[in-house]
């Protein structure tokens, strides 16, 4: 590996990536030489997240698609394949959040939140698979959050969405390491992003969508003969 290009030759697939944690961690996975491919549902925001990696020089594909549908997943995948080859990294970031007391939350509310933040992942992980168990290797990541650590009042739906994405990870970590292929979830605290309001809280304090970045960086190039399984990361004073 050179040290300079560490993922040189390989293809990323990063969900939700129009903007925030996602569009940070495509653009320090191309930095690394990587080829990108990111996904979104907004089609406008996509190109534009698109059009901002390449500007950065990244080789970057979009392909609008909902990771709660098979079939979106199913092309999100073969289009990547086509267009960079095999997938040797997925991060599953796609995610939303919907807060408020679970007595009072609608069963829409609920089906929207577990299929984006959980579905998602198995889906999308379910996909690349296979081809990686062929090869035997690649990094699928999970990016969680500390609420599926943590209980809050009017955090029932999200934190649920949140501990089974954990609950999934170690799974499948342990259903794909005699594969070589290693499994990870990064738990952030607070980000400054767009995802959710920070009423009352200090956004200087809080974490930047680079450091979550970072932490894919660090998964990614790590020694083959090991893996990180899970990361917890929070900003050094509370917001």
């Amino acid at each position: 590996m050179d040290p300079a290009q560490p993922l040189s030759g390989q293809v990323a697939l990063v969900t939700g990536a129009s903007r925030g944690i996602g569009l940070a961690i495509a653009g320090r996975l191309g930095r690394l030489q990587a080829r990108v491919a990111i996904c979104a549902r907004n089609v406008r925001a996509l190109e534009g997240a698109a059009e901002q990696l390449r500007r950065a020089g990244v080789e970057t594909l979009g392909v609008p698609a909902d990771v709660t549908r098979p079939g979106d997943v199913a092309a999100l995948v073969e289009r990547t394949r086509k267009a960079f080859g095999p997938i040797d990294i997925l991060v599953n970031n796609a995610g939303i959040g919907v807060f408020g007391p679970v007595h009072e939350t609608s069963e829409a509310n609920w089906d929207a939140v577990l299929d984006t933040n959980l579905k998602g992942a198995f889906l999308t992980s379910r996909a690349v698979a296979p081809e990686m168990i062929q090869r035997r290797t690649g990094h699928i990541i999970n990016i969680s959050s500390l609420a599926g650590k943590n209980a809050f009042a009017g955090g029932g739906v999200y934190c649920a969405s949140k501990w089974g994405l954990q609950g999934l990870t170690y799974c499948m970590a342990e259903d794909l390491r005699a594969y070589g292929i290693r499994v990870s979830v990064i738990c952030p605290g607070t980000v400054a992003t767009e995802f959710s309001p920070h009423t009352g809280k200090d956004v200087a304090k809080m974490l930047e969508a680079e450091d979550i970045a970072h932490v894919v960086a660090a998964l990614v190039t790590q020694s083959a003969q090991s893996f990180i399984s899970e990361v917890l990361i929070r900003p050094t004073q509370k917001p």
